[in-house]
């Protein structure tokens, strides 16, 4: 018998034949993945903030409406000589990092429980339902008098805002963790824990981190509204004191930084998420 009759092995499959000119077909299942795209963001905030100048300067944006953003610059840079900038930032940040921090610990370990245990779902998941609808912001004055018009409150109301949200992103990554990967686990005879630690807690991951980017906005939300009563130093006491004045200038100044802010947090938490999620890559 000739080799040419010899039939195929499996290590050599037969390859279809492929008609001359033929293109290959890109693969459709990454059809949906981003890709970045370097210059697009800082283009879009260089061409907003040139037309928001050529409007002011033009007269069509009245300056006591919105004032121009180099009047807003000027503020922030008067701020930055002054040192006035690192106290209201390290007041702030304090207050940010304590009370985001501790929440998320106590919102991710609640979640976990709720998750995993029936008697905590049964328990504490109503309870979570009940109390997450209220706004946080109206029960500040409940905290100051439990805690004092001091960082108590402010570090308590920032706590409770992130608690919530964090239960509940938490339990329900949980939940959506693909059963079929924990009975495989249970078929090759993992202990509990080992089931929680490799497959539940990675699996629950980008439920987890999409909370952590809801509930960072909403601790400087909370925040803001904290410094607001009784604080000396922080940017929601700047912000009030320049509305009360009517310097429009300084109050712009005052939200560019919690945007700069809210673009750290949230660039922060991207870096941790492409860590801990690398293998979704």
């Amino acid at each position: 018998m000739s080799d040419a009759t010899l039939p195929l092995s499996p290590a050599e499959p037969a390859q279809p034949a492929v008609p001359a000119g033929a293109r290959p077909v890109p693969y459709r299942g990454g059809g949906f993945s981003t890709r970045p795209i370097r210059f697009v963001a800082p283009l879009v905030f260089v061409v907003l903030i040139g037309l928001w100048e050529l409007g002011s300067d033009t007269g069509f944006i009245s300056p006591i409406v919105l004032p121009a953003p180099s009047e807003a610059f000027a503020a922030f840079w008067q701020l930055l000589v002054s040192g006035m900038l690192f106290k209201h930032l390290e007041a702030s940040l304090w207050r940010l990092v304590i009370g985001w921090t501790c929440g998320t610990i106590l919102g991710v370990s609640v979640g976990l429980m709720i998750g995993l245990f029936s008697v905590a779902r049964a328990s504490l998941s109503p309870l979570v339902n009940a109390i997450f609808p209220i706004p946080k912001i109206a029960l500040l004055p409940l905290f100051v008098i439990w805690f004092g018009i001091g960082e108590g409150s402010k570090v308590a109301t920032i706590l409770f805002g992130v608690f919530f949200p964090t239960v509940i992103a938490t339990y329900g990554g949980v939940d959506n963790v693909d059963r079929t990967l924990v009975r495989m686990g249970q078929s090759f005879g993992l202990s509990w824990w080992s089931i929680v630690r490799k497959i539940i807690i990675p699996g629950a991951l980008p439920a987890i981190f999409s909370g952590f980017r809801i509930s960072v906005s909403i601790a400087i939300i909370l925040l803001v509204a904290a410094e607001m009563i009784g604080a000396e130093y922080g940017i929601g006491a700047y912000i009030l004191l320049a509305g009360s004045l009517m310097a429009t200038d300084q109050l712009i100044a005052g939200v560019a930084i919690l945007s700069v802010l809210g673009l750290t947090m949230a660039w922060l938490i991207g870096l941790a998420e492409r860590h801990f999620l690398r293998w979704r890559t």
